[in-house]
């Protein structure tokens, strides 16, 4: 046992090892980026200033003995030092047999370096070092930038990290405190939580009461009242209770440490979409090279100097680099999931979450999706003119706080929300399938199902029952009936809302339970579904999910995630809804953490417009190159028109910019209620 903990504990440390050193490396690079920027923008002056170009341009001359070589040795700097992300980057993608955005730019800066180099030793030509050093500065510039888009967009998994309080307060035999290390805390453990702090573990409340604010996990903005044996969530914040929890879940099984991983994996699972970007960056690297080359050739034949062929072709180069185009899904991705994770809704596959906008129809588990999961008091009533309402709560209270029944909870619940006290209950005893009986303030007191008062010849009353929906149980004072509470699993106020908007928005709704028809048909109708299924078990729910398939129907299956995991799996998008702990979510695609239908609707209508924002980045990355392209390779020469190596980086940074506020944008689209 000790040598699998002792595994165990290897693995993890070597883990978050590992995930400490991709992201210390990723800001590495960023600082490596900007410092070679500010380097070799500095030592740019000078190049500008000796290069004749510029000084032609300007009206001044600048000549002294050597010139020329200094203004090489200041290139060569800026080439190596400026230029080498760029060079290593070529020899890696030519390694891999994916030529890309990087091979594009060190073709370009070696070949103005290699022709202007040999101009300052002998060859007849112009040097154009300065555009050599711009087109650098401009290239380092744009890769810093968004490198830190990227990083920026990515915080929100630090910010689930930095949730975790690293130490605990373990509650030793002798009734001592000892404060320890999170990672070492073992199942079973008790800890002790003091009002404030955040909890630091997943497990359950074993002594104490207090309001949990786990809006930065589920989401939901309301703080939450929880006592002995209600489960709680490390990263937590407990509110103004001490409590006593026993240890369930640290380390990797926690389930913060389960969403970072979610996280992690749903921004970086390449979709269909992102491969359709990396082929037409490759693709666009091909074109590059092949225009290029061709550009150099033509203008050549047509008897124009070496020099400016090679800048035609330098400049076609840098135009067409895919720079914006491999930026153009993965901030797009990387905002919509930190967002997403931030409001409870954790993207597992972001094929399934970008194929959300196909959805056609929605089929809901009933029992904790629409429904709240749990027997909640409808109605309560007095038919004893000397009992009102409100008694006859508590004196069915007075039984049930000795019961463990659904029923029985739901009572409680109503009690404490009515802030009702109840008496003490002597001599409990059940009455085998029909209720519970026991003494209350030397009164016999019973509380029984239907079935009892028929079995004793007592006549049910009319008021008793509504609708098919409710269970109803009867309260009996010495073998009088005094009383009834009706309840039910009731229906979520958001149901109605996120069934409307889903409607609203085209799709098809439906039911599928394992409830009876009276339930389920009331259900459908008061949320006025297109149709429900009754009485179906977890293989009829896959069953109707390929049914629907089958029918031409882009399925999307939402329920708890246990009982629904078959149709889950099958459906086109599978999306689990619960409390996030005991949800099933190896077998669905999205997870609501927070249980509201309305997060659905939120979910499908993101979805639409992440989808919206990859399109357009794509339209913007790749489509500028249709009139860029041309204008680089000199078709408009005899008009006056080009665009030289510079510009062509500015235009190609500007993309990059322009694709990246607009990602940005996609945060003002995400409308989660909480």
């Amino acid at each position: 046992m000790n040598e699998h903990s002792n595994q165990h504990q290897e693995y993890k440390n070597h883990k978050e090892h590992t995930d400490h050193n991709h992201h210390e490396h990723h800001a590495m690079m960023i600082l490596d980026f900007r410092k070679r920027f500010w380097v070799s923008i500095c030592i740019t002056a000078p190049i500008l200033v000796l290069s004749p170009m510029i000084q032609n341009l300007l009206g001044y001359q600048l000549v002294f003995s050597y010139s020329a070589y200094v203004l090489f040795a200041f290139s060569t700097f800026v080439y190596f030092y400026g230029g080498w992300p760029f060079l290593t980057g070529l020899v890696d993608e030519l390694k891999k047999k994916q030529p890309g955005m990087m091979t594009l730019i060190a073709v370009a800066i070696t070949v103005a370096f290699g022709y202007s180099s040999a101009t300052t030793f002998g060859l007849e030509g112009k040097k154009f070092f300065w555009e050599l050093a711009t087109l650098i500065d401009v290239m380092l510039l744009g890769h810093w930038i968004e490198m830190k888009s990227v990083m920026g967009a990515s915080r929100s998994l630090q910010k689930l990290v930095a949730m975790m309080p690293d130490k605990a307060h373990l509650l030793l035999d002798k009734g001592d405190i000892k404060d320890v290390k999170v990672d070492t805390l073992k199942e079973n453990d008790l800890v002790m939580v003091r009002p404030g702090e955040k909890i630091p573990v997943d497990g359950i409340i074993t002594e104490g009461e207090s309001s949990i604010n786990e809006s930065m996990v589920t989401g939901e903005s309301k703080p939450v009242q929880k006592g002995k044996d209600k489960k709680v969530i490390g990263g937590t914040v407990n509110g103004n209770g001490s409590l006593k929890v026993k240890v369930q879940q640290v380390g990797e099984d926690a389930y913060l440490s389960k969403v970072i991983s979610m996280v992690r994996n749903a921004q970086n699972k390449k979709s269909k979409t992102q491969h359709l970007a990396d082929r037409i960056a490759f693709w666009l690297t091909i074109i590059a090279l092949t225009v290029g080359v061709g550009t150099l050739t033509t203008w050549l034949l047509l008897g124009q100097p070496f020099v400016f062929a090679l800048e035609r072709m330098a400049s076609v180069m840098v135009i067409t680099c895919p720079h914006a185009l491999g930026l153009a899904v993965p901030l797009v991705v990387a905002i919509s999931t930190s967002i997403s994770a931030q409001n409870g809704l954790l993207i597992r596959n972001r094929t399934a979450f970008e194929n959300s906008r196909k959805i056609s129809l929605i089929a809901f588990d009933k029992t904790g999706t629409l429904t709240k999961g749990n027997f909640g008091v409808t109605r309560y009533d007095s038919l004893f003119q000397e009992l009102d309402a409100e008694e006859i709560l508590a004196l069915a209270g007075a039984l049930e706080a000795k019961s463990e029944h659904p029923l029985a909870i739901g009572i409680m619940d109503k009690l404490k929300q009515k802030d009702i006290k109840v008496s003490e209950a002597e001599n409990f005893n059940a009455i085998t399938g029909k209720g519970i009986e026991a003494d209350v303030k030397n009164k016999k007191v019973k509380v029984v199902s239907p079935g009892y008062l028929k079995d004793n010849n007592i006549d049910i009353p009319d008021k008793a029952f509504k609708n098919n929906q409710e269970t109803v149980v009867f309260v009996l004072v010495d073998d009088t009936l005094v009383g009834f509470i009706a309840m039910a699993d009731e229906i979520r106020e958001e149901s109605v809302e996120a069934v409307k908007t889903l409607k609203s928005n085209g799709m098809k709704v439906y039911m599928m339970t394992g409830d009876n028809e009276k339930v389920a048909k009331s259900v459908s109708e008061e949320l006025g579904l297109d149709g429900y299924f009754a009485e179906v078990l977890p293989d009829q729910k896959l069953e109707k999910v390929k049914e629907f398939k089958q029918n031409g129907e882009f399925v999307a299956m939402t329920g708890d995630g246990i009982n629904d995991a078959p149709a889950l799996a099958t459906a086109n998008v599978g999306i689990a809804v619960g409390s996030g702990t005991d949800v099933a979510a190896e077998t669905a695609d999205i997870i609501l953490v927070n249980s509201n239908p309305k997060d659905i609707a939120s979910l499908v209508l993101f979805g639409k417009e992440t989808y919206k924002k990859m399109i357009q980045n794509f339209i913007w990355a790749t489509g500028y190159n249709l009139v860029a392209i041309p204008l680089a390779a000199g078709v408009l020469y005899n008009s006056g028109i080009l665009i030289n190596p510079a510009l062509g980086a500015v235009l190609m940074s500007m993309s990059t910019i322009i694709v990246a506020i607009n990602a940005q944008l996609l945060k003002r689209k995400l409308h989660i209620n909480n």
